[in-house]
């Protein structure tokens, strides 16, 4: 997971942290051009936004206006104020901003969700977009982060933040435009208070990012012990890693609550130069103001709309400041969601073809960390047709030749190609066509069971669906079902048993119907008659097909065509059942040791 986050030094000065996490952060340039490209999707939202909330600023500068005509014909010695009028027209004015203020926050909503729809899609997209096996190595507590805390971070950013923030400087910019218009020498009064408040956000802005991204790392790496800690619960308590795993989480946890005390001493410094700087320009706008009219180049009107409209802009400028804050917490989480950008897709290449089904690996060394290869120098050869099953102890490289088998993963060196075409160079959607994995692990969706089945293909009638839970002999149970196909499963439906969960993952496949199959344990979960039998039934469905099977239940072995006997990364032996057992080597000895 990511690095160890270290905790804020006393002068309040830390680095951002050093990170080791599987999937990228995006960079500035990464994040900008995101962000450009979703403000233009909803570019006439914005548009409206900005017009609306346009409308209901100029409507509250009425009142100011009004006002300061009042005390000028008061100073002029009129009698005749039109208070009726002009109280019709505040009231009327009042009316517009109060219908204008309601569709602003309206549309702002609208659009902060729309604009959080958009990322959620994009982010699913992409992730499920990227090549075979970089989500696999991805890091747990980083993974679960991002798609939780950060896209929590980020749906306040984008229901209020953005659209605050385009109210925020539209606002401001109106008040400041009337202020110059009404009162010239006032509108430059504001410029005293400038110096500060750009001192203070430089202060402030010059630290934040990497303070909020320190923050969001350490959260990562919280998350990520714990999720070890439970995960692997068992064996912690079976080596007494209790107390080790109880100081690592508190060392995180300590890591993470130092940079959170950091970030709250930067808004501690912010907020109160925010707060001095409303006093300096409402001091700067009367004391300029009361010269001006003092020596009779400024009527008294005029100086009380200026200080009105100046009072104004206090909450105009705290908007901003508020959500240009909270928008650094989300830039943030948005370079973590949008960093999967910089990963390129697995494209391929849409050239290569296969031409054939004989599946090949010739001298292939792979390995999931640099230098450390966990299969080395492999080679043979799958003829259309064939069963092959790979055999051996735990850890040998099984597992991982059979996703270089089935396009999950790309040797480090070597080949692996179906008819001819490597598998690495093919677009995924392309190698899912001929091949297709089913491992140890299985999904269960939440919807119908007639939805879990479409994934495999979508056109499917109830008739195929059906024969497919039969091949694997599933339709029993799903017809005892109430609703049949149309029963509710997963998360908050029918929770159905990890051998029902594996029986789903082969229907899935048999409707897929692939000329080629990687079996991981397929059949693990199903106890040894069961699966046997389940076995038998498959194989009818399998007759013709290319078949790769991982096993560590060797009544698999003794039916395939071709063994293969994997250890330390290497074949070691390669035949038929009889042949092997003959040659009285490593498979013979699992045989009699398994068979009795």
């Amino acid at each position: 997971m990511s690095a160890v986050i270290g905790m804020a030094p006393p002068e309040y000065d830390p680095a951002a942290p050093r990170s080791a996490a599987t999937l990228p952060v995006g960079t500035a340039a990464t994040v900008r051009a995101y962000v450009t490209e979703l403000l233009r999707r909803h570019r006439t939202a914005f548009a409206v936004l900005i017009a609306v909330n346009a409308v209901a600023v100029i409507a509250s500068m009425a009142g100011p206006y009004l006002l300061g005509s009042l005390v000028d014909r008061l100073a002029e010695g009129a009698r005749d104020l039109h208070l009726p009028g002009a109280v019709a027209v505040f009231m009327v004015a009042l009316a517009v901003q109060t219908v204008f203020v309601r569709l602003v926050r309206l549309r702002g909503a609208m659009l902060g969700e729309e604009m959080l729809a958009d990322l959620r899609e994009d982010f699913l997209v992409r992730a499920v977009g990227l090549p075979p096996g970089v989500l696999e190595r991805a890091g747990t507590g980083d993974l679960l982060s991002r798609i939780t805390t950060d896209i929590d971070r980020l749906a306040n950013a984008m229901r209020e933040a953005v659209p605050q923030l385009a109210i925020g400087v539209v606002w401001a910019g109106l008040l400041i435009a009337g202020l110059a218009v009404t009162a010239p020498p006032l509108a430059l009064a504001v410029l005293v208070a400038a110096p500060l408040l750009i001192a203070g956000c430089r202060w402030y802005f010059k630290r934040a990012p990497s303070a909020y991204r320190s923050e969001a790392a350490g959260y990562a790496a919280v998350a990520a012990v714990l999720a070890e800690t439970v995960d692997a619960g068992r064996t912690v308590e079976a080596h007494r890693l209790g107390a080790r795993r109880i100081a690592l989480s508190d060392r995180r946890v300590k890591e993470w609550t130092s940079w959170e005390r950091y970030t709250l001493f930067l808004r501690s410094v912010l907020f109160p130069v925010i707060a001095l700087t409303h006093t300096t320009v409402l001091a700067a706008v009367l004391m300029i103001g009361g010269v001006f009219v003092l020596k009779g180049w400024m009527g008294v009107g005029q100086l009380t709309t200026g200080a009105l409209l100046a009072q104004m802009l206090v909450d105009p400028v705290g908007v901003i400041l508020r959500w240009y804050d909270e928008l650094q917490v989300a830039q943030v989480s948005l370079a973590r969601l949008v960093g999967v950008r910089e990963i390129e897709p697995d494209a391929g290449d849409a050239a290569v073809r296969p031409d054939g089904r004989d599946v090949r690996a010739d001298d292939v060394r792979f390995g999931y960390r640099e230098g450390v290869d966990v299969l080395h120098r492999v080679s043979m050869d799958v003829a259309p047709g064939t069963r092959l099953a790979l055999v051996g102890p735990s850890g040998a490289g099984k597992s991982t030749l059979g996703r270089l088998l089935a396009g999950i993963y790309a040797p480090r060196a070597g080949r692996v190609t179906l008819g001819g075409a490597e598998l690495s160079r093919m677009p995924a959607e392309r190698v899912r066509e001929h091949v297709a994995l089913v491992n140890q692990e299985h999904h269960v969706f939440v919807g119908s069971l007639r939805d879990n089945l479409l994934l495999a293909r979508a056109g499917a009638t109830d008739v195929e669906l059906w024969a497919a839970l039969g091949a694997v002999d599933a339709d029993g149970w799903a017809r005892a079902l109430d609703d049949g196909l149309g029963t509710e499963v997963g998360s908050g439906g029918l929770a159905l048993s990890p051998a029902q969960a594996q029986q789903i993952a082969l229907a899935r496949l048999v409707l897929a119907d692939p000329h080629t199959l990687v079996l991981d344990e397929a059949t693990s979960l199903l106890d040894p008659r069961a699966a046997r039998h389940l076995e038998r039934s498959l194989a009818r469905v399998l007759e013709g097909r290319t078949v790769v099977a991982i096993a560590h239940r060797l009544h698999t072995a003794h039916d395939a065509d071709v063994i293969a006997v994997v250890e330390g990364g290497r074949i070691t032996e390669l035949g038929s059942h009889d042949d092997l057992v003959a040659a009285d080597g490593a498979y013979a000895a699992l045989w009699r040791s398994w068979h009795g």
